[in-house]
């Protein structure tokens, strides 16, 4: 129920371009939806278990960006702005993985780590991104997998059919 608001919320409270914003789709937790303009689709969760945010809701998304020539993009909000120079960590079943990022937000180094991190989610159960906040107190936001892949692929297949 919770994740219903939370999407229906990107829908009614987001940028202009919500208004042309098309559900693709409810996966367990995740939701796939697809962008107009600027043309874009993803696929979005929201923590099963987070610090109390302070400021924006946490969520992590994988976006296909056509006109940018991004695919598969992983972006997390943390439920807390991060501590400048702390490392952020993502763990996914025994395998670990430094993003970047500045901010509540944080981001896989290249490409390539976009491409393992979704590979990784793909066979995963559940993840969780760590780092320390500004107040230097470990910040942990969990998320199930499940329905993550699904939600992936119908993002990815959006933005195909739609290029």
């Amino acid at each position: 129920m919770r994740l219903l608001i939370f999407l229906f919320g990107l829908l009614v409270l987001g940028s202009p371009a919500a208004a042309q914003r098309t559900s693709l789709g409810i996966f367990f937790q995740w939701g796939a939806f697809e962008d107009r303009k600027p043309p874009r689709c993803f696929a979005i969760a929201q923590p099963d278990r987070s610090a109390r945010p302070q400021g924006s809701q946490p969520f992590v998304s994988v976006g296909y960006w056509p006109t940018r020539g991004l695919r598969g993009q992983v972006h997390f909000r943390l439920s807390r702005q991060k501590r400048p120079r702390s490392a952020v960590l993502l763990r996914i079943h025994d395998r670990t993985f430094q993003l970047v990022g500045g901010g509540a937000d944080a981001w896989a180094p290249s490409p390539q780590a976009d491409a393992e991190i979704v590979a990784a989610m793909r066979s995963g159960v559940q993840m969780s991104v760590e780092t320390r906040s500004t107040r230097g107190l470990r910040v942990r936001d969990h998320y199930q997998l499940r329905g993550a892949a699904t939600a992936i692929d119908a993002a990815a297949i959006a933005c195909v059919r739609g290029a």
